[in-house]
């Protein structure tokens, strides 16, 4: 995988290099904005890492130049301005995730692999298979064990959503954020109600559990098998 990193603070890029070359991965790293976006434009990428308070010009600045240059490749943003509207501005400027600061080097390296999984999901695919599911996107269809599971439109959706970060714990904001577009209320219970739903059809008749709950982080889809 090659990871672009547009980030000011040395140590700050320092760790995370040393967390993605220890697992393999590739970073190159740019210190401002300009450089950022020259290398993004003349260099092929999976995923862009960027921060969003940069010394020449902020991230959205340079976010929404590369979506006008139709760059597509999936960003995920950094910042200490951890806010609901500090997060909705970056996502409607075109980034994919936004990662507040301080964060775990481990945790910003499973965002990009989970984004890196979703774009090629999306792109390339017309049915996903995980395990003992397959989610047909086209058709709109769920199967576990080759067995059609009946979902209504939102529930398809949600399962979908599990299926492109398979195995990755998926938190409560992502859930609100990219299925339900509700920018981080949270007092409100639909992803715990669409949950037991979904979780109810993906089990029923089934031995094994189909969701994990991670008791006040998530929720991870299994296996099935």
């Amino acid at each position: 995988m090659n990871i672009l990193y547009v980030e000011d603070d040395e140590k700050a890029a320092s760790a995370v290099m040393n967390l993605a070359a220890s697992f393999g991965e590739n970073v190159v790293w740019e210190n401002n904005g300009t450089s950022g976006l020259s290398r993004a434009a003349s260099q092929e990428f999976d995923v862009i890492i960027l921060d969003r308070m940069l010394p020449d010009m902020d991230g959205l600045s340079v976010i929404k130049r590369l979506r006008e240059a139709g760059v597509d490749v999936p960003v995920l943003m950094l910042s200490a301005l951890a806010r609901s509207e500090n997060r909705i501005e970056g996502l409607e400027a075109g980034v994919d995730d936004y990662l507040a600061k301080p964060y775990e080097p481990q945790e910003l390296l499973a965002r990009i692999k989970a984004l890196v999984r979703r774009s090629t999901n999306r792109s390339h695919s017309a049915i996903i298979i995980y395990g003992a599911f397959e989610c047909h996107i086209k058709a709109r269809t769920a199967f576990r064990d080759n067995v059609h599971i009946a979902l209504s439109p939102k529930e398809f959706e949600l399962f979908k959503y599990f299926m492109e970060n398979a195995g990755e714990m998926v938190t409560r904001d992502m859930l609100l954020r990219d299925v339900w577009n509700m920018n981080f209320d949270p007092q409100t219970n639909v992803v715990d109600v669409n949950i037991g739903r979904l979780r109810r059809k993906l089990e029923d008749g089934f031995s094994r559990p189909a969701l994990e709950t991670i008791w006040g982080s998530g929720y991870r889809l299994t296996t099935g098998s």
